[in-house]
């Protein structure tokens, strides 16, 4: 008999690649910076996993960065500003995502895992297709090749709309969703996976929630990193996680039990 599971749909950046997401936060204060308004790491990470366009929208219609601006530039930013940043945005997280495409720990073997049971793998991102140009190439390399990859701007709405979601179940011939796993570091990629109908994953450790690179993380005091994983546990669930695990080394015990569930349904 088939594996119940029929296709896991991951994200990229915290899920797979980029432990602790530090590549769009880097591009984004950069660019900024260079607008001669500064940006907190907070902003940066408060609407991550959107599509980049919709980021910058959100950021720049925070009452802070909105502040800054019109106090910097003598007016309230708008969709021109909007435009200048995103063109911007896209050499620099190029940039950025290239120095940061270092597979998770176990990213690879858990891909391999899946295959082997015959599970089908696509993935989804925020990232724009130029910006995921480095990116694909760097992960094949270090064993890590999904069979679809939908970047943002290839459906009409991004996250948490979930046709990201759903454009990977269909090319993959994966149905019906609510046998597919879509796993995501940000509570937007967990509403995607919802809103698709799909079970849900959601990383407390190693991505946006957390914030820290892998060695910082290490770091922590074992207090600490209990409270901290307790908080991003708490919003990952509260954006509609059906499991939250610490990074993608911990998942396929989820997906043997979520093909329990799927089995007794």
């Amino acid at each position: 008999m088939s594996f119940p599971v029929k296709a896991v749909v991951f994200d990229w950046a915290g899920t797979m690649i980029d432990f602790g997401c530090v590549a769009p936060v880097d591009a984004l204060q950069r660019v900024f910076e260079s607008h001669g308004v500064p940006l907190s790491v907070a902003e940066a990470r408060a609407d991550m996993g959107k599509a980049k366009i919709d980021h910058l929208r959100a950021i720049v219609a925070s009452p802070g960065l909105r502040g800054r601006w019109i106090a910097k530039k003598g007016a309230s930013p708008g969709e021109s500003d909007i435009k200048a940043l995103f063109a911007d945005l896209e050499p620099a997280m190029r940039e950025a995502a290239a120095k940061s495409a270092e597979l998770i720990p176990g990213a690879a073997d858990v891909a391999r895992e899946l295959k082997a049971l015959g599970v089908r793998i696509g993935s989804g991102t925020g990232y724009t297709r130029e910006m995921m140009s480095a990116i694909l190439p760097r992960a094949a390399e270090q064993g890590y090749a999904p069979e679809l990859v939908v970047c943002s701007g290839e459906t009409p709405s991004g996250r948490p709309a979930p046709l990201m979601t759903w454009k990977a179940l269909i090319a993959l011939d994966a149905w019906p969703a609510n046998a597919c796993i879509k796993v995501d570091d940000a509570p937007v990629g967990i509403e995607e996976g919802r809103n698709a109908g799909c079970w849900t994953v959601g990383l407390s450790g190693s991505g946006n929630e957390m914030g820290l690179d892998r060695k910082s993380y290490a770091a922590l005091a074992p207090q600490e990193k209990r409270e901290r994983l307790a908080n991003a546990e708490r919003v990952l669930k509260d954006a509609g996680a059906n499991f939250v695990i610490e990074d993608i080394s911990q998942l396929m015990p989820v997906v043997r039990e979520i093909a329990k569930r799927i089995e007794s349904q």
